[in-house]
């Protein structure tokens, strides 16, 4: 069969003047395979010189531990650094450009200079200090994609103090399950929000948040739907921005796991790893400088948020956007974004719709969130435009970054992703941990990178983190790095590409965004009309954004139709509209292993068409005939 033909190859004078190019000049790489090669086996060196390329406060070499110690290896032990001091560097040299352009449907377009923006970092960590906020202490927000909520992150870590995030659009108890875990001594929380033309007031929600919230000493209220003198009056007093200098591993932002398994995990990342990690990969990968302005579709509470504010590291304009999906191409375009980023599933849905949208000014779309159907690239190339770099983009939260994805030297190709990224020692094995190429398998690291979590919380002997990447394979060489299983599935191409199926665990996908079953069960089992449920998304063929399935049993005398409508009210209120169910249905029984665990991935497996024998061994089914009606539905046409 002829290899198929690239949708699109960077033109030469592109490859030329990118600063990927410049990288690989600078380390006498001629090639960006050998790159790679060296970038994942002289692993001190390669970020070493990474933080040298990006003038990064990180001196000397990098030093790697043996094996033994990872996770847990500090990259640079003898670094003392700031992750906002270093996004604000331009603010020296550039402090009228603009900095950051804000939209919303809640608000006028904002900009913000870079001058502006460190004065508000400065009036924010005043007023955290006068909170009683230090390093070691931890501040939340309950914020929508909104200046104040990067101003409130950048003064956190200003302080050495940790930041997390939860965007407005969850509820109470999602919310609570996550900020119970860094117990936040200052709140930060809108009253509402404005999502197209219908308001949507929290006030009740945060009353609810913070009574649940013993650790915190201040509520401040962020005034955004209707006026209000919170903010203003917490940032009122004027201070020095000073950075507190801290070690490379120390805590700078808490990040949350889908909760699959019960109560999200609250991933801790490091201002050394981020700062690295996010320099290389927007840096050389994405090709950022300061003449761009980039932009990804993205909730607080969502990494790609955390990915893409990083833009200010290379000096970018940072566009920020609160609002429905529908005026996307809008902002593209009023804003001038040169690099914009998307989930999938939205590229999915517009090239369904027909639509023909231009942005004059964009060079690069990066799409992330799930894998990106070939139909869906050819759509961009036809009706976006034909000289984009198109940019899948796959790894997750867990690293707040990706594994794999574009460079302005690669081709690229339809329903693949165009490279494994430099420093990502990316291969796929099989269920006997070989290594594959050319099928399916498990996507894993088998060398570290500096933006591997520093932690878990309260996981203080590591087993936790170890039991969640570590323990699927075993290196079979001794003094072998630990081999990080990431739980997607993928293919590993000939030419160096990589094609993501899906995840290979019971993580749900909706819309781009990873949803954790527990924490719907939470809510759904929760009332008395309904005994047992099991939820499962399955994916559409052609790339869309799937079907989210709930199954419910129900309890003597409910009404199914009564019930659905109860599970979808509770959902969307307490914890999220992205997590209301496209059907529920009512079955006998849920199926379970021997030991009670709920059988999601067999489930997804059967109704997605796999034969019963083939998705699951009935000897560790409880209940065999469970199984039935899962198998009777598999011949309904269950996709969009």
């Amino acid at each position: 069969m002829p290899e198929p033909l690239p949708l699109w190859t960077p033109p030469s004078a592109r490859q030329a003047h990118s600063r990927m190019r410049r990288f690989l000049d600078e380390t006498d790489r001629l090639t960006y395979d050998s790159a790679w090669a060296w970038s994942v086996e002289d692993i001190g060196g390669f970020w070493s010189a990474v933080a040298a390329h990006f003038d990064l406060p990180l001196r000397g070499p990098a030093v790697l531990p043996d094996a033994a110690a990872v996770p847990g290896v500090s990259w640079f032990p003898d670094a003392l650094l700031n992750y906002a001091e270093v996004m604000l560097r331009p603010a020296a040299e550039r402090p009228g450009d603009v900095a950051v352009v804000a939209f919303s449907d809640t608000r006028p377009p904002e900009e913000v200079s870079w001058g502006e923006l460190e004065g508000r970092v400065a009036a924010a960590r005043a007023g955290l200090r006068g909170a009683g906020v230090g390093r070691g202490d931890a501040v939340a927000g309950y914020l929508p994609n909104v200046p104040e909520a990067l101003v409130a992150m950048l003064a956190t870590a200003s302080l050495g103090a940790t930041w997390t995030c939860c965007a407005p659009e969850m509820g109470v108890d999602g919310t609570l399950d996550r900020l119970s875990q860094v117990a936040p001594k200052v709140l930060l929380a809108v009253d509402g929000y404005r999502y197209g033309s219908r308001e949507v007031d929290r006030r009740e929600e945060v009353a609810a948040i913070a009574a649940g919230l013993p650790s915190v000493e201040r509520l401040v209220e962020v005034p955004y739907l209707r006026p209000g003198d919170g903010w203003g009056e917490f940032t009122a007093s004027a201070g020095p921005l000073d950075f507190d200098q801290v070690p490379f591993d120390h805590p700078l932002y808490v990040l949350f796991s889908s909760g699959t398994t019960g109560k999200p995990k609250g991933i801790v990342h490091g201002h050394g790893g981020i700062l690295l990690e996010h320099a290389k990969a927007l840096g050389l990968h994405f090709d950022l400088g300061p003449a761009d302005r980039f932009f990804w579709y993205s909730t607080t509470g969502w990494m790609m948020w955390n990915f893409a504010v990083s833009g200010l590291l290379l000096g970018s304009t940072v566009v920020l956007y609160d609002g429905e999906p529908g005026r996307i191409w809008e902002v593209m375009e009023t804003a001038g974004v040169t690099c914009g980023g998307v989930g999938a599933a939205f590229l999915v849905s517009c090239a369904k719709s027909g639509v023909s949208p231009r942005v004059p000014s964009l060079a690069t779309l990066g799409s992330t969130g799930s894998p990106l159907p070939a139909a869906a690239a050819e759509w961009v190339y036809r009706s976006v435009g034909g000289d984009l770099m198109l940019a899948s983009f796959s790894g997750g939260t867990d690293v707040c970054t990706g594994f794999v994805g574009t460079s302005p030297l690669h081709p690229v190709w339809a329903g693949e992703i165009s490279c494994r990224c430099l420093g990502a020692k990316v291969e796929v094995f099989d269920d006997a941990g070989r290594p594959v190429v050319g099928e399916e398998g498990e996507l894993v690291l088998t060398a570290p990178m500096p933006s591997m979590p520093v932690g878990i919380l309260g996981d203080a002997d590591g087993s936790r983190y170890r039991s969640t990447y570590f323990e699927r394979f075993v290196p079979e060489e001794p003094g072998a790095y630990p081999v990080w299983a990431h739980g997607d599935r993928a293919t590993l191409t000939e030419r160096g590409t990589v094609v993501i199926s899906g995840r290979s665990d019971g993580t749900l996908n909706r819309g781009g965004v990873r949803i954790g079953t527990a924490e719907i069960y939470e809510v759904v089992e929760g009332l008395p009309e309904v005994q047992d449920s099991l939820a499962v998304h399955v994916e559409d063929p052609a790339g869309g954004p799937g079907r989210l399935l709930l199954f419910v049993v129900l309890a003597p005398g409910s009404d199914l139709a009564a019930v659905r409508e109860n599970v979808r009210s509770q959902v969307r209120s307490r914890l999220s509209p992205r997590y209301v169910p496209d059907e529920v249905q009512a079955v006998p029984a849920v199926p379970r292993t021997l030991s009670g665990k709920k059988l999601e991935v067999p489930v997804k497996r059967i109704l997605s068409g796999m034969p019963v024998e083939e998705a699951v061994s009935l000897a560790a089914v409880a209940e065999p005939a469970s199984l039935e009606p899962f198998a009777r539905l598999a011949g309904r046409n269950l996709s969009p």
